[in-house]
């Protein structure tokens, strides 16, 4: 099994560019969704921690940005009891899907919490500022304050991209996009059973 971890900055479309990938996809942000609608335990630490926000269950979003926007430490909170529950998820996502090919990990802070093993890839998502802006002013519930906290949560793009083994450049153009992710697929692929795959010296490609 080939994993593949998706990079890049917020906003930069990493979800879309996973999607192009056609192959069995882990979202952290999907995952983070359903513990706050079904955890009762990740309700209750949350609650224990942040008392004057969080008042409902399932967890409510408006609350947990009223605690990020009073004091940017309670994103670190937040992050600190979720992630565990992320991570066992995503070892049984790994688990459930070990005898497949290639399977896509997007997950924006996997790096950040330690999750990239040696044998995985990584590929950038490579965006304009002016696109990202403007895609995430379309968000709802959109706020420029919780936007830069969770980026001071993040490891810089520059460092990501130069951690990364192929870039994607995202125009946000499903027919290009999926020509560029189709070329480093079938090159993953083809290079999967080789010796010079197998010893892993691979050699760092750029796709824009």
């Amino acid at each position: 099994m080939i994993v593949l971890g998706i990079l890049g900055d917020i906003g930069s479309g990493k979800t879309f560019v996973a999607r192009q990938f056609k192959c069995p996809t882990f979202s952290a942000d999907t995952e983070v969704n359903k513990i706050y609608r079904k955890s009762k335990t990740c309700y209750k630490k949350i609650k224990k921690k942040l008392p004057q926000y969080v008042k409902s269950y399932p967890i409510n979003k408006i609350e947990l940005s009223r605690a990020i926007l009073a004091n940017k430490y309670n994103l670190k909170k937040i992050v600190h009891i979720v992630h565990p529950l992320v991570r066992k998820k995503m070892i049984n996502f790994l688990k459930k899907n070990k005898k497949k090919k290639l399977v896509v990990l997007d997950i924006p802070l996997l790096i950040e919490n330690n999750l990239k093993k040696k044998n995985y890839i990584m590929i950038f998502v490579d965006s304009k500022k002016t696109e990202i802006n403007k895609r995430l002013k379309k968000r709802k519930n959109y706020n420029r304050k919780i936007i830069d906290n969770f980026r001071k949560l993040q490891k810089k793009t520059s460092y990501k991209k130069k951690l990364s083994t192929y870039t994607i450049k995202n125009d946000f153009k499903l027919s290009t996009v999926k020509k560029r992710v189709n070329f480093i697929k079938n090159r993953i692929l083809n290079e999967r059973n080789s010796t010079w795959y197998r010893n892993n010296r691979i050699v760092s490609k750029r796709w824009s």
